[in-house]
This record gives structure tokens, sequence and C-alpha cells, in this order.
């Protein structure tokens, strides 16, 4: 199916210029029974594009009309039956309008006045038609919607839902201009009747893609895209978020896998944004995220490794009172270590010299409030009172010391750790490796894949691998910086001070 779907893309694609996202989408969604809109200017090749479109499918016949504000059901719908109208029975003759159609090309579809609205919702969604009083299954495969400007009112909201895929087609840029130039009136491109898809072929490719599985790494995309859009303020209906499942299953199954990928996710932006400007902050979004799985976040792994190195410098810098070999606390008194916290020791004043108690026979509190006096003030004293030299004796007699009750510091440390705690902080880096090691694995085969998927991806925009396997390499390069902070960590902790006990 895959290179069938590739050579039948390839083909349609032929003589377009630039136009290889949009008929990538339109053909997805026809595999999917989806919508695709066109927003852009005219002459943009809109039409081109549906008209080549039913080219893929066998017996796919093609309806196209353009809306205005003054179109009628009539030539959407067909014209009312006379004949029944005589019997009294309300009827359209439907042959050759959209309810017969496989695919239907609506220009300026926005402009669908309230007389059709309801009819042409229910057949986009539903594929489903009411003729009078039956309602009768369509052969819709695929609408392609048109339209220079984006709708605006809420009456025409449902409408734009519809259409789960949606591109902005512009004019041709300047590198793709003088191609443009070069071109001919040829034939559009018609694949060979084998080449094609039939109905049967469609329906069994549609049941079998519902089997596709959405493992945990897309799962975890898609949530964390709800989060995005929420807090861009894009609103996405459950009913879109539904089909853009299936969408990824679909994607998938075309490549012939069971399981969707992440690669897949390169479609949402063509799926959730509401303005076109919007889809360049979804696809920025969807690239920085490359290399994601869940639960293993780089964001979350970068937050774990900061703290764990501030926990390091922590229990390094951490100070605790030391102990003799009897596990006695130690205090420090001057320049020697007691087991004491309280003693006694000479005062000193503010210059840190030592002080003395006043003379007995002139001072009745000999502390002086606790001030205290000096050398130079008891010398002073003594020259005044009984002469000079005779303060000396006074000064050598350490009964005349200053003396006051005190509290000894305690003698710090660096903190001494069990090795149960050393083992645990190991133990913790350990398991923090390990689960980084698989992350490293995973984003490893990413880089391999940009080879063999994205490269043969059947959806992706030419030109993507590109800047992918560069968002992948630098979150390559940030694992490794990552890896070696852990083996830091893990040394750090096991050279902690260990309790000798």
């Amino acid at each position: 199916m895959k290179t069938r779907l590739a050579t039948l893309r390839d083909q349609l694609a032929e003589g377009l210029i630039e136009r290889e996202t949009p008929l990538r989408l339109a053909l997805l969604a026809a595999l999917a029974g989806e919508h695709l809109l066109l927003v852009g200017p005219p002459g943009t090749a809109k039409s081109e594009l549906a008209r080549r479109l039913r080219y893929a499918f066998r017996d796919a016949p093609l309806f196209e009309r353009l809306l205005t504000r003054f179109t009628v059901p009539e030539e959407l719908f067909g014209p009312l039956s006379i004949k029944e109208l005589e019997a009294d029975r309300y009827h359209r003759q439907t042959e050759g309008y959209l309810p017969t159609a496989a695919f239907a090309f609506l220009d300026e579809i926005f402009k669908a006045n309230s007389a059709i609205l309801n009819a042409l919702l229910t057949l986009l969604n539903e594929r489903e038609f009411d003729n009078g009083t039956e309602r009768v299954q369509t052969p819709l495969i695929c609408a392609i919607g048109a339209s220079n400007e984006l709708p605006e009112g809420e009456e025409l909201s449902a409408l734009y839902d519809r259409f789960l895929l949606r591109c902005h087609v512009g004019p041709v840029s300047a590198e793709g201009f003088d191609t443009l130039l070069d071109l001919r009136g040829t034939r559009p491109p018609e694949p060979p009747l084998a080449l094609r898809l039939s109905r049967a072929s469609l329906d069994a490719f549609r049941t079998e893609a519902r089997m596709v599985v959405l493992p945990a790494d897309v799962k975890a995309l898609l949530k964390a895209l709800r989060t995005f859009l929420e807090e861009q303020r894009i609103p996405v209906s459950d009913r879109r978020w539904r089909k853009i499942v299936y969408l990824l299953q679909v994607s998938a199954w075309s490549h012939g896998r069971t399981e969707a990928s992440v690669w897949d996710g390169w479609l949402l932006q063509h799926c959730t944004w509401e303005r076109p400007e919007q889809r360049e902050a979804i696809f920025n979004w969807y690239q920085a995220r490359l290399g994601t799985v869940s639960p293993a976040e780089p964001e979350r792994f970068s937050k774990l490794v900061g703290a764990l190195e501030k926990q390091l410098e922590t229990e390094k810098q951490s100070r605790s009172q030391a102990r003799n070999e009897k596990g006695q606390p130690l205090f420090v008194d001057g320049d020697e270590t007691v087991t004491k916290p309280e003693g006694k020791r000479r005062k000193r004043g503010s210059d840190k010299e030592p002080l003395f108690l006043a003379p007995p026979d002139r001072q009745k509190d000999r502390t002086q409030g606790g001030k205290g006096m000096t050398r130079e003030e008891v010398e002073d004293h003594f020259n005044r009172h009984y002469g000079y030299g005779r303060a000396e004796s006074y000064i050598a007699d350490k009964n005349n010391y200053f003396i006051e009750a005190c509290q000894f510091p305690p003698l710090m440390e660096p903190t001494r750790y069990s090795a149960a705690h050393i083992q645990g902080r190991v133990r913790q880096l350990q398991e923090l490796a390990e689960e980084f090691a698989q992350y490293r694995a995973g984003l490893d085969a990413q880089v391999q894949s940009v080879t063999t998927v994205v490269e043969e991806h059947l959806w992706i925009a030419p030109g993507f691998s590109r800047p992918a396997r560069s968002s992948l390499e630098q979150r390559q390069a940030h694992a490794g910086i990552l890896s070696a902070r852990l083996e830091k960590l893990r040394d750090g902790f096991k050279a902690l001070p260990q309790d000798a006990t």
C-alpha cells in the first residue's frame, strides 16, 4: 500500500509547483474520510488539487461549485422532482449533484447561506442527506473547501470544524517562479486505472487502520499539545481530537505500521490551528519536543539533576559538632578543646585587651557595672593615688583579673554521613541514570529513524528531515552534558565524609 500510495501521490503532484503539502494532505484526508480546507488567494491551484484528487480512485465523480450568498439548495443538492411534487411528495433529483459525488470542491464555502448550511453539515459529517422524508447514505469520500478568508460568526463555526485538515496556500515563491514561467498547458496526469484505489480497498484500509495502537509517547505528545493549545487559547473540540487520533492511525497504517509514531505528529500542525498564523507556533512547539518521550522528558531530567547538585552542595557545606572517641560533644575554650559547654574565662574589652577588676579600696563594685578596667586605667589609678610603679604587682596578681562565666562555642567540623545515607544517594543516582539511559537510547533511535522513517514518510513535507535531525542532535548534545553531570554527582556523594561508626 505504501508503494502504491507513493506512486499515486507523485503522479498527482506532477506539474504542480510548491503544492506538495496540500496535495499530500488531500490524499491523506481522502484515506481517512476527512475533509480539507484550503485558505488562500485566488489563482493558487486550489481547484486543480481537488480535480486531481479524484484520479486517485476508481469511479469517483467530482462535484464542484462556487458558492455565493445567493446560492440556492438546488444548485448543490439537485432540483425538486416535479413528478414527485404532483404526488404530494418532496423529493430532489440528486443525480450529478453533491449527494451522489465521491469528491466535492466547494469554492468560497463560507459564503453558504442558512438555507443550505444544515444539510451541508450533515452531509459532510455523517455522509447522509435528507431527501424529503428519506435519509439516504451518500458516497462522499472527501470534500475540499476553499476560501479567500476565514469564517466570521458563530453560525459558521460548526462548518469550519468539519474540516479536520487545514492548509494555507499562497502564491508561488520567488524560488519557484522560474519553474512557473516554464510551465506549458499540458493535460493533468491521470494515473492508470490499475493503480487507483477502489471503494472496497478503501473501506478495508479504513477498518484495518482503526486497529493501529497509540503508544505512550504519542499519547503524551497529544496531551502536551492540548495543554499548549489551551495556553495559546486555540480551541480544539473533543470531536476533532478523536478525528486527529484516527488520522494518526491512518498515517501509520499507510506505511504498514501497527503503531503510530511521533513522526506522524507532524500532521498536527495542520489539524489544530484556528488562524493560519498559529500554524507556525504549533509546528515550532512540535519540533522543540522531538526526542521526548513520556515520562522521561529532558526538562524533567534537567530539573532533577539541578536539584541533586544543590543537595550535594548543601551536604558538602553542612557542619556538625565534633565529638571525641567517647562520643562526647566538643567545645572551644580559646586554644583548647573541652567537653563542657560552660566555664569561666577572662573578660576582654572591645579592643580585645584583657580587663581587670577595680582596686577594692576605692570601688564598691569592682566590676564597675560589668565594664571592668583596662591596664591603662589601672596604671593611671595607681599613679594618681599610690605613686608610679605601684600598679605592677596588682596587674600581676591573677585574683585581680576580671573573670566571667561563659558558654563555649561548639567545635564544628564537616558533617559526617552514615554509610546508609551515602549508599541511598548513590542508589538514587543509579536509578536516575538507568532511566536516563533509556531516554538516550530512545533519542538515538529517533535520530536513526530520521533516515528510515522521516525521509520515506508519505505525508511529511520534503525538507523536514534536516531540521528534525538538527533538533535531535541538539538534544543528544544536551543529554551528553547531563550524563557527565550525573557521573560527577555520583562521585561527589561517594566522597562525602563518612561516619566511622
